[in-house]
């Protein structure tokens, strides 16, 4: 949650969840919140997942589910349902999260083989009399 792309993330979900209230058609609404969800949510499970691999694909995960959060914008803009004005918005954070997110997939990718990601939490202890 400290990450700024997943912050503006969750931004991209509120204001779509906002824009998803002036559209009538209830499948088309419920794809449009799913996918602008979906962004940081693959972002915090590939995270959770604890393997650098799984990571970086949850990322691109979420690089496309990006991409399909835009196009369904575009697309309730073109059949006004949402105004330019509220597109022009949505696609300043859109944008935002698109230019965050590579570099992110770039920083997690750097770190292949250099040891300075671990696969799986410190262990803990099985005594319980140390917790």
């Amino acid at each position: 949650m400290k990450l700024e792309v997943w912050q503006r993330g969750m931004d991209l979900f509120e204001m779509a969840w906002q824009l998803w209230r002036q559209a009538q058609d209830f499948k088309l609404k419920s794809q449009f919140v799913d996918a602008a969800q979906s962004v940081p949510a693959n972002i915090s499970e590939g995270y959770r997942r604890r393997t650098l691999s799984k990571y970086i694909q949850f990322l691109y995960t979420a690089k496309g589910s990006l991409a399909e959060t835009l196009t369904r914008a575009c697309g309730l803009r073109q059949v006004r349902l949402i105004s330019d004005a509220e597109f022009q918005e949505f696609d300043k954070v859109h944008y935002e999260v698109e230019n965050k997110l590579p570099a992110l997939i770039q920083s997690v990718e750097a770190k292949r083989g250099t040891g300075q990601w671990l696969d799986s939490l410190p262990h803990q202890s099985t005594n319980p009399s140390i917790h």
